[in-house]
């Protein structure tokens, strides 16, 4: 059929040059990001019970919550955390590819149900559900050299002025601002004012609910014979200080009257001094921002720094930007030394076939052929709706030694027709289609069928192996449509009969080539006889790769995605239990003089107040992130490096716990690379119970060699105030006990009691007593509550305190108490031994307390369970395919069997060099299952034919395996030969271009220099227990 291609050049012309127009069209829309979106879709519910303490916020908060979200449709898992300063917040976690819209509308419902359960100071402060973009694109800090402006008015100058901007510039799923800093009218009341006049916060909470009001007075004139209409207008809500200070609280009789001012301080504040964020030691604020799926992540991150410059221009004098935290660095330095990568391989991979074919035309044929299936694999990309990251990028390098080798086939085959004697190129070029057609089309439903099983991957795995397979499949199946039309139309019209031998010294060389290929080549026939004769040295050789291929895939450390130096780094430091918030950013301040030393460090950021690590906020909490130098000024320094000198310089803070890490590779699973695993009380005990437990787990994996740290926010030694009512003596007294409650969660938390419009923006009226009158415990001296008869009773003589320890957070998971660990494992060993170390040290749990694993651990072990069967299928798919083609259910293993020699070399290689059994290592071993398997189709494929056409079966195997070496070491060595751009890459993505680029050219050289030495014995094998057994021997 594909012989008449020949006659219609036109139309094998005009379907490449279609391949490369939808190609470049694909090209031009595909969205670019660093990798795919590959984290689950998560609903986060939030809310604050103002003055609550972590355990009170579990119980009447989130507990309800919980019951009534679990279980909701595509739920994997729910967390929660609970915190003392009465932040409440519940993360359900759907399977990947729910729809996080339906996810959000489902969540909300279910909240809608729980809100009639809530405290009413909750619902006044409102419950929050949104679906999260877990893709960080940029951190960016805004701080003031100004002295004038203090991080109060930097946040809120970003809230109003810069917040509203970022948030409209297409492609931005969210923009989180670090604390919640933006305005508020704070009303600080003082009690003992309040006492003498026989006042309480309710009174105060009354009298500005009664004043701070919006109303509709209406019109004059309307609905009348008046001439004119006059719209009646109210002021409105008070926005000014001074005007909260003139509110009337009281009116006496004599005349006078008691304001607001006269009891309280107002003052426009922030709404929550809980956190402190600072850049290059200048106070100011900071915010993420977070991609929404499917755009262009590159696009966003251009878009947004040039609002930021914009912006820029009306900024404060002294109020300056950075960006420590910048994935386009990343993106385009990896981008970069992908692309650089691309012409490498391409270009030695040319020169591989030059050297081969000595004809520049010959190797033009191919060059044309590649370059079409790669611009042609991007449309497919847009069909899929993939995106260009480095995955999709990896495939395109890969598959340049990949879709030249259908065209060198075509091509090599012409040759032999023309070095034969053929005097015509079109008849040569017919002939030779004619024999390598059933191979071309066998070869290329191997190497799709390989990719096959990868597209029923669920999860992100899945997604991980999909996008990596489809692309090559795409680019294999192009490639093989070239070689049956564009390739031989090209052989016909660009590749001329030989005509004797030419002078000239390149001509000599070939000559040469040619010679010294020759001898190889009859040697490599003396060597396959003797092999005929002794099978034994075959089969020995087959099963030594096979047993070393068993020992290894066991011994070797595995790991799912390799932690990449992204030219970022992070710290989380956590300070002794009870610690504030002035202290912990005095510790913060003397690390980031420390970072400020290092040459290395770019820009930097730091946040007192909250966990990096464990999302918990808390004055003993505290963060640092910061971005290095371009690679190429770091000396070969990397982050590392750059941690190890953290290390060292930081030993002598003794105030606080530090751990520098680096974001993991992939975005959407937490801050940190490393484990995730979930320690749960099953058994509704004592915390007290719980935190012994966990102390004992904790102290069992530090002692394994495994793990590099293993921590926790969760501590019970939390310095905390516990307090009785006395419901005799409140009786007694007069005083309701409920009053006793309110009045003291007025003074000592805070009430939100109005609202107000300003700037734009609404900000809450709150009321509180003033900071130095909730000092210490003898500021309870100072708050009296009123009884039923207007006298007012000291609280103190009500309730009664004591010290104790509490946990500063409480955490659950699926709906039980849970610790959240989180760790590394130790240099020299994997995240897959780390899991493992884990696993026997919960085996050793006491009845009644588990474990489960979260984040990117839990997408390990999953992914753990499928590769196997995944290989399995793709063995399975590529040996139906021959079987149908061979008509043999037995012949196919001549192919099949020989594979274990590629796969066992690869596992040599990547322990000769310490690469982990990593995702890029397993699918390049399933993209050699489909060529190497090519490799034994080449030659069964043309022994089968000379058996057929009544040669013996020893003579056959031997003359195919002549007639296919020279094809098959020029394909294979222009693969290998594309490879070494990577296994040599240095800078941004490194670790992923090693690991696929020495796992892929270590097991096809492996696989073909053994592979052709055993496949020929194989067949000679197969080929005669076939027909043996009455295997259908096929006719002319």
């Amino acid at each position: 059929m594909f012989k008449n291609i020949l006659k219609k050049p036109v139309l094998a012309t005009v379907i490449s040059i279609l391949i490369v127009i939808a190609g470049g069209l694909g090209l031009l829309s595909l969205p670019i990001t660093t990798y795919p979106d590959i984290a689950p879709p998560m609903v986060q519910v939030s809310t604050n019970y103002t003055g609550a303490n972590a355990e009170v916020v579990l119980k009447s908060v989130i507990a309800p919550l919980e019951e009534q979200i679990n279980g909701v449709e595509g739920m994997t898992y729910i967390t929660s955390t609970a915190s003392n300063d009465g932040n409440a917040q519940i993360k359900v976690y759907f399977e990947l590819g729910y729809d996080p819209d339906m996810a959000a509308v489902n969540v909300q419902n279910r909240v809608s149900a729980a809100s009639s359960k809530l405290p009413s100071a909750v619902t006044t402060y409102g419950v929050t559900t949104e679906k999260m973009q877990n893709t960080i694109l940029l951190m960016v800090s805004f701080f003031s050299e100004n002295p004038d402006y203090d991080e109060v008015f930097v946040e809120n100058y970003v809230r109003i002025n810069i917040l509203p901007e970022l948030q409209r510039v297409n492609g931005v799923g969210r923009v989180n601002v670090f604390g919640a800093g933006d305005y508020s009218m704070k009303v600080w009341m003082d009690p003992d004012k309040m006492a003498a006049l026989n006042l309480i916060p309710s009174d105060i909470a009354a009298a500005i609910q009664e004043q701070n009001i919006e109303a509709a007075p209406g019109k004059f004139g309307q609905d009348s014979k008046s001439a004119f209409e006059y719209t009646i207008r109210y002021k409105g809500k008070f926005v000014e200080p001074s005007e909260y200070e003139n509110i009337v609280i009281k009116a006496y009789s004599d005349g006078r009257i008691l304001k607001l001012k006269d009891v309280a301080r107002i003052e426009l504040d922030a709404f929550n001094t809980s956190t402190f964020n600072s850049s290059k030691g200048y106070p100011g604020t900071a915010l993420s921002i977070y991609q929404m799926a499917g755009s262009n992540a590159k696009e966003v991150i251009e878009n947004v720094i040039a609002t930021l410059n914009k912006a820029q221009e009306d900024f404060p004098e002294g109020i300056k930007w950075a960006s420590p935290y910048n994935t386009n660095i990343f993106l385009n330095a990896s981008i970069h030394q992908v692309l650089k990568t691309l012409f490498e391989a391409f270009l030695l991979v040319f020169l591989v076939v030059l050297v081969f074919l000595q004809d520049l035309k010959s190797t033009i044929i191919p060059s044309i052929s590649a370059v079409v299936a790669l611009v042609g694999a991007f449309f497919c990309l847009q069909m899929f709706g993939f995106s260009i990251n480095m995955l999709t990028l990896f495939a395109m390098v890969l598959a340049i030694g990949i879709v030249v080798d259908d065209a060198i086939v075509v091509v090599e085959a012409v040759h032999a027709k023309l070095q034969a004697g053929e005097k015509s190129s079109y008849k040569a070029t017919s002939d030779a289609m004619g024999e390598i057609s059933g191979a071309i089309i066998s070869i290329s439903l191997v190497m799709s069928a390989v990719f096959v099983p990868v597209s029923f991957m669920g999860g992100p795995t899945g997604v991980f192996y999909k996008q990596f397979a489809l692309t090559l499949a795409s680019a294999v199946i192009l490639s093989a449509l070239n070689a049956l039309t564009l390739s031989p139309v090209l052989c016909a019209m660009m590749i001329k009969p030989h005509h004797g031998e030419k002078k000239g010294l390149v001509n000599r060389m070939a000559v040469a080539f040619n010679t010294a290929f020759d001898t190889v080549t009859e040697k490599y026939s003396s060597v396959l006889k003797l092999f005929s004769k002794r099978q034994i040295i075959p089969v020995g050789i087959l099963c030594a790769f096979a047993i070393t291929l068993v020992f290894l895939m066991k011994s070797t450390p595995t790991a799912f995605i390799p932690d990449e130096d992204q030219g970022i780094l992070m710290a989380d430091v956590s300070l002794p239990a009870g610690a504030s918030l002035d202290r912990t950013k005095q510790v913060l301040a003397q690390i980031d003089s420390i970072c400020g030393e290092i040459p290395q460090i770019k820009e930097r950021m730091s946040v007192a107040g909250t966990s990096l690590i464990s999302g918990v906020n808390g004055g003993a909490y505290g963060l640092l992130v910061m971005s290095l130098v371009d690679w190429e000024e770091r000396e070969g320094i990397t982050v590392k490096d750059v941690i190890a000198e953290l290390k060292k310089r930081t030993a002598s803070i003794m105030d606080g716990n530090i751990i520098f890490f680096i974001p993991p590779t992939v975005p959407g699973f937490g801050a940190s690379s490393g484990f995730e695993v979930q320690l749960m009380d099953k058994t509704g005990g004592s915390l007290e119970k719980f935190y012994e437990v966990q102390q004992d787990f904790l102290k069992e994996l530090s002692e394994r060699p495994e793990i590099m740290y293993a921590t926790t926010s969760f501590n019970i030694n939390y310095p905390q105030y516990e307090f009785d009512v006395n419901v005799d003596r409140c009786k007694l007294a007069g005083v309701a006990v409920s009053d006793v409650f309110s009045t003291l969660q007025s003074y000592l938390g805070s009430s939100i009691v109005s609202d107000f419009n300003r700037f734009t923006k609404y900000y809450r009226v709150m009321i509180q007593a003033a900071p130095e009158f909730r000092d210490d415990l003898l500021s309870i001296n100072s708050i009296k509550v009123r009884n039923s008869n207007g006298d007012m009773v000291p609280v103190s003589t009500l309730v009664d305190f004591r010290r104790v320890y509490g946990p500063e957070s409480l955490s659950r998971f699926n709906l039980f108490t849970a610790s959240t660990i989180t760790g590394s494992p130790n240099p020299g060993y994997s995240s897959g031994d780390a899991i493992a170390a884990i696993r026997e040290v919960g085996d050793n749990l006491p009845v009644g307390y588990g474990f489960d694993f979260t984040g990117m651990t839990r997408e390990e072990i999953s992914s753990s369970g499928e590769q196997g069967l995944i290989f399995l299928l793709c063995f399975i798919f590529v040996y139906l395919i021959l079987a149908a083609q061979y008509n043999s259910y037995i012949l196919p293993w001549s192919v099949m069997l020989p594979l274990a020699i590629g796969i066992g070399g690869i596992f040599i290689f990547i322990n000769m060099l310490g690469i982990d059994n990593n995702i890029y290592v397993q699918v390049a071993m399933i993209m050699l299952i489909g060529l190497l398997a090519k490799n034994g189709i080449l030659i069964v494929e043309f022994a089968k034919q000379r058996h057929e056409n009544g040669m013996s079966v020893t003579e056959a195997a031997i003359d195919g395996a002549k007639a296919r070496l020279r094809p098959i070491l020029m394909t294979s060595f222009a693969f290998i030969f594309g490879m070494i751009p990577l296994c040599l890459e240095t800078g941004a993505g490194a670790i992923g271009n090693v690991s696929i680029g020495v796992s892929a050219a270590g097991g096809m050289l492996t696989g073909t220099l053994f592979g052709v030495l055993v496949i020929p014995v194989m067949y000679i094998i197969f080929q005669r227990l076939d027909e043996k057994i009455g295997g259908v021997k096929c006719e002319n």
